[in-house]
């Protein structure tokens, strides 16, 4: 048995008396019942993923995955490969997006090398799990081979073990990779069967003639290699990234371990979709930070089933919106563990059927 097969084994359904128990206690709070709406939603769910009725959310980190795009060659980007070590560099110096949110959020930010095509040489801080030098160009074969997209897969699961052996309560994903919006839409088209139009949108900020090339360069890649919407890694390997599989593998991980993952915009939920079509299970594990400017982000959460938890017109990715998704998840936690039920308040027993009617 392979460990993706082994990791997806071990995937448990929530045990639903949690969600009960959580949801008694948040009645009981010195407030009307339901009165903080998601917030209440996100401390239930926490509880009941991590079969604690006391959750602890100290130690938070976001994966940042890095790696190329073969289709860049395409022109579909507006800056060339060249950005993704540049910014690579960025992360582990701290003068990111990702690490100015994520020091607000209290989250460790953890930059992970698995495809790009660059020698960082040794580097401090950087997780050097390089797989492969980039994809190959999507227009004119696979991104990669089934195995390496495995071995890319492997990577996510093992950091997610390790940091579960560390005691991390919950992770957030991330990424880097100049021109991966074109394979997320390419991997959203085949599972959702919408034309690649209504699912591309305009990445880091291209003009019409370059949105029109990328469309058809996608439609053309789709054409080329015919993936099977059936057979999820048949999907990641001819139209995806080491980046996508990366989260990928983190999302089951986290899923085996018993740890909330929040996912953050268009790419990294690429990686999540990729998971859940391997085992729907993992949904149950997954918060959707946010919903991003990009068309087929909207269409990659309804066919998982999430519901994102603001809208703010991002298209950074990073792991930036998933620093934002922490802090509201935390903030539920909080309202949970630290507002006073009634009787905790001496609140007399009228007033508080009056409150929670």
């Amino acid at each position: 048995m392979s460990k993706i097969q082994e990791t997806i084994k071990n995937i448990k359904p929530i045990d639903e008396s949690f969600y009960e128990k959580a949801q008694k206690r948040l009645d009981n709070l010195t407030k009307p019942q339901g009165s903080l709406g998601r917030l209440e939603e996100f401390a239930r769910r926490i509880a009941a993923i991590t079969e604690n009725l006391n959750p602890v959310i100290n130690k938070k980190v976001i994966f940042t995955f890095a790696g190329d795009h073969g289709v860049v060659e395409e022109g579909v980007s507006a800056f060339p490969k060249e950005v993704t070590p540049q910014m690579v560099l960025n992360f582990l110096r701290g003068g990111a997006g990702i690490n100015v949110l994520a020091r607000h959020a209290g989250c460790e930010v953890k930059v992970v090398d698995i495809g790009v095509d660059y020698d960082f040489g040794k580097v401090d801080g950087l997780i050097q799990k390089k797989v492969i030098r980039g994809t190959k160009n999507i227009r004119r074969t696979s991104a990669m081979t089934r195995q390496d997209a495995e071995k890319c897969i492997e990577v996510g699961i093992d950091l997610a073990d390790e940091y579960a052996k560390k005691g991390y309560h919950i992770f957030g994903t991330g990424e880097m990779g100049i021109a991966n919006t074109t394979p997320s839409s390419a991997i959203i088209a085949v599972f959702s069967g919408r034309p690649v139009e209504d699912v591309t949108g305009k990445g880091t900020g291209i003009g019409d003639a370059v949105f029109q090339n990328k469309v058809t360069v996608i439609e053309d890649a789709i054409l080329k290699n015919k993936p099977n919407p059936k057979d999820p890694i048949d999907v990641l390997a001819k139209l995806g990234g080491a980046e996508i599989a990366g989260i990928c593998g983190l999302v089951l991980g986290a899923a085996k371990n018993k740890i909330p993952v929040v996912v953050d915009g268009f790419i990294s939920t690429a990686g999540a979709l990729i998971a859940y079509e391997l085992e729907h299970k993992v949904k149950d594990y997954m918060f959707a930070a946010h919903n991003s400017v990009e068309k087929g982000h909207k269409v990659m959460l309804e066919r998982i089933g999430l519901r994102p938890f603001v809208d703010l017109d991002l298209r950074l990715g990073e792991g930036t919106g998933a620093a934002i998704g922490i802090s509201l998840i935390e903030a539920g936690v909080k309202i949970y563990k630290e507002m006073a039920t009634f009787n905790d308040a001496g609140v007399s027993e009228s007033i508080e059927k009056a409150v929670t009617s």
